[in-house]
């Protein structure tokens, strides 16, 4: 099994075991996608691409205003939730989360799966 079949079943098993979660991605902090489980008509080369500039923005944010270490982005839509969460020092992990769900528990998930990731790729 290759790393990115393995962050695919990652992924997925995430996706199945947690209420609320809809789509992942594991993702280059350079905007390049590595491992999805997002829907077919999503693009992911541009869902890469602005989890990147997102985290980028944030930390500068975070840094400016002195509120330490980025930890994560949360960007709440009307249709529900965009969570990136830093797996490492050379990947983002982005989820597309409901509306209605349980933002604790998927915070707690996406620290456990974060470190699941960076341990993968920084496998040899």
């Amino acid at each position: 099994m290759t790393k990115i079949d393995e962050l695919l079943e990652l992924l997925r098993n995430m996706e199945a075991a947690t209420p609320g979660i809809e789509a992942s991605a594991v993702v280059s902090t350079e905007g390049l996608p590595i491992a999805s489980a997002m829907p077919q008509e999503v693009d992911d080369a541009v869902v890469a691409a602005m989890a990147s500039a997102i985290l980028s923005v944030s930390e500068k944010v975070s840094n400016e205003l002195v509120r330490g270490r980025l930890q994560q982005v949360l960007v709440q839509g009307d249709q529900g939730y965009v969570i990136i969460k830093g797996a490492g020092e050379s990947a983002l992990l982005t989820v597309l989360a409901r509306n209605d769900a349980n933002l604790g528990l998927i915070i707690m998930v996406l620290k456990r799966v974060s470190e699941e990731v960076k341990r993968l790729l920084e496998e040899e």
